[in-house]
């Protein structure tokens, strides 16, 4: 099993003001004003409601819905554990020439990144009703569906120096580990990455795993990732779904 780490900060909400001519509509966390007379609609609210998909192509991931924008990253087929990626969908833009572009959440350094696709880009929209809160002052991870908290468990994060970042992120893949008791029996690998540690496997990446020191639990053990007793990941893992978002909250 490789390690699995932690990073992001946090999308605030706001409000997108489409430029003249434009239809004024609620606008997804983070989305700005998008290109002039372009329609915005809102996908996800990252609690109750929350689209993701699968890459169809791999597309460049521009700054604004516009070829002419510049990248921000790239859409990619897999993750650093060689599963499926996906992407978490929070916007439209529908343009006045008829294109539609989708905005969505980019994993990878730096966290919190936005960017936008073509709509042919990614495949069917997906729909999840959960979301996992964090709580790092608790130590406490609470899943939520359609608003109903239907598991809680203690949990440990990062050290002082090694924390365990704040912000909006998502379940990318669901792992059952084999052979690493350092990690308990299964691991999620999320879109968030280690502030510091890069020299860690996917450069960083955080996960939210079982352990082999469960007497630690709750406290502040880790280099980053979040820990579970491994009855508590256990359940978790068989309740949640990829695409699920997670909030991590500040200390």
């Amino acid at each position: 099993m490789t390690a699995i780490p932690s990073a992001p900060p946090r999308h605030r909400l706001r409000r997108a003001a489409a430029l003249a001519g434009a239809c004024l509509v609620p606008a997804a966390p983070g989305v700005a004003a998008a290109a002039p007379r372009a329609v915005l609609t809102r996908l996800s609210n990252l609690h109750t409601s929350t689209r993701w998909a699968y890459p169809a192509e791999p597309a460049v991931i521009r700054s604004r819905p516009d070829r002419r924008a510049a990248p921000v990253g790239r859409l990619r087929f897999l993750t650093v554990d060689q599963q499926a990626e996906l992407y978490v969908v929070l916007a439209s833009a529908r343009l006045s020439s008829g294109r539609t572009w989708l905005q969505v959440e980019v994993p990878g350094r730096p966290n919190g990144r936005l960017g936008w696709v073509p709509r042919a880009a990614l495949g069917q929209l997906h729909l999840n009703r959960s979301y996992l809160l964090v709580d790092q002052h608790s130590l406490t991870a609470t899943l939520f569906r359609a608003g109903v908290p239907v598991f809680s468990a203690r949990v440990g994060t990062g050290k002082p120096s090694t924390v365990t970042p704040s912000g909006h992120f998502y379940v990318l893949e669901k792992l059952r580990v084999v052979g690493s008791p350092v990690y308990g029996p299964y691991a999620l690998g999320t879109s968030a990455y280690a502030p510091t540690l890069t020299e860690w496997p996917g450069g960083g990446v955080v996960g939210i795993h079982g352990t082999n020191q469960p007497s630690l639990i709750p406290g502040r053990p880790s280099h980053g990732c979040v820990r579970m007793r491994d009855q508590d990941i256990a359940r978790l893992w068989h309740l949640i779904e990829v695409g699920t978002p997670i909030e991590i909250t500040a200390p």
